[in-house]
């Protein structure tokens, strides 16, 4: 029997569709964003990325739901989104007054880090046009209902950007399910974007009415933690196994309070650098827990987007029916290739992912 039961192929338009925000990322490459005179323009968003990489890499039938103020700024991340095939149709536009002082566009400004450096990321997203979405300005029963579509992704970086946010997820959760369409989330605490509506107390609330409608929930365990309110001790910084045995007792806590839940899945990382970290995954499937292959020391250029590569990879999984420990390896190698090279978004293709799969090397192809 199936663990998920995914609609067919025949039956929908996309195979996934992400609801998010797409900032223009700004990089100042080997420099510090303080001292930068040139910027490499990208696109990028934590659910975005997840739709992205399912395209790029993955060959699925990918949308997007965000929105735009309508400026060159907004055209700009648009034809970003149309370079990585991602389809615009549910893209809403929002007028521009000329000034940005009810709408604009969201810029996200991007340090790789280095060695002892971090990375570092400046985030400029007040009153962009995706964090002044409300209930009803999407149309879902034509996505879902009419268009059809496999998988829905989105996540908690959404569903803090404002007020109402979490109420469009809410309304996109409950049409979905509807229609038979499978849920995946991603928690991605991140405080800062709490701080202002109620914090830690307000990002529980909002994520433990929205883990009712989900499938495939993705978080380490901070994100369990912080978000849904689920603690556990003997957790460290380092992939050894208290750190997995942790993951395991609080998988365990979820799946009891949360039992829709079907998938449950989370990177490993052990940080010794900015460029040096152990990477692996884990996941849990209908009572059963699968590890990935653990890679020691893998060598990054550009750790952001790591985790949105995974679940894109984990997801790919699944789509494709390969069952539950071929959807983490392929996660865990799929993050693993997405930080080797620049930007939020993967430049990876299946027959790298299948190499690193199978135990390939990193010597030359010629």
């Amino acid at each position: 029997m199936s663990i998920l039961k995914l609609k067919s192929v025949e039956e929908c338009k996309y195979d996934i569709l992400s609801l998010g925000e797409v900032m223009l990322r700004l990089d100042p490459g080997e420099g510090r964003i303080r001292t930068a005179r040139n910027f490499r323009a990208w696109e990028g968003g934590g659910e975005y990325n997840v739709a992205r990489g399912l395209r790029r890499c993955f060959g699925q039938r990918a949308a997007v739901v965000t929105a735009f103020a309508e400026n060159d700024i907004g055209y700009l991340v648009e034809d970003f989104i149309l370079q990585g095939g991602v389809a615009t149709e549910y893209i809403k536009w929002a007028a521009y007054d000329g000034l940005g002082r009810t709408v604009r566009n969201g810029l996200n400004f991007t340090e790789r880090g280095f060695g002892v450096r971090g990375a570092l990321g400046v985030s400029d997203r007040g009153n962009t046009a995706v964090s002044q979405l409300r209930k009803g300005d999407i149309d879902w029963e034509k996505i879902f209902g009419v268009d059809g579509v496999r998988w829905f992704h989105t996540g908690g970086i959404f569903a803090a950007l404002s007020a109402t946010t979490p109420e469009v997820v809410l309304e996109a959760m409950q049409v979905a399910k509807k229609y038979g369409t499978i849920i995946s989330y991603d928690l991605n605490y991140r405080p800062s974007l709490w701080k202002s509506i109620g914090g830690q107390a307000k990002a529980q609330e909002v994520n433990r009415e929205l883990a009712k409608y989900v499938d495939v929930m993705i978080g380490n365990e901070e994100d369990f933690t912080a978000c849904l309110g689920f603690e556990v001790d003997g957790v460290d910084e380092n992939l050894a196994d208290l750190e997995i045995e942790a993951f395991r007792r609080m998988i365990d806590k979820a799946t009891e309070t949360f039992p829709n839940f079907k998938v449950t899945a989370t990177t490993l990382r052990g940080v010794k650098t900015a460029t040096v970290n152990d990477w692996g995954a884990m996941s849990w499937a209908a009572g059963e827990f699968y590890e990935a292959q653990h890679r020691p020391n893998l060598e990054i250029m550009d750790r952001v987007g790591g985790g949105d590569s995974f679940a894109s990879g984990l997801i790919y999984g699944y789509l494709a029916g390969l069952g539950p420990q071929a959807a983490v390896e392929y996660g865990a190698a799929h993050g693993a290739l997405a930080m080797t090279t620049a930007g939020d978004t993967t430049m990876a293709r299946l027959n790298e992912v299948e190499k690193l799969v199978g135990g390939g090397s990193a010597r030359v192809d010629r």
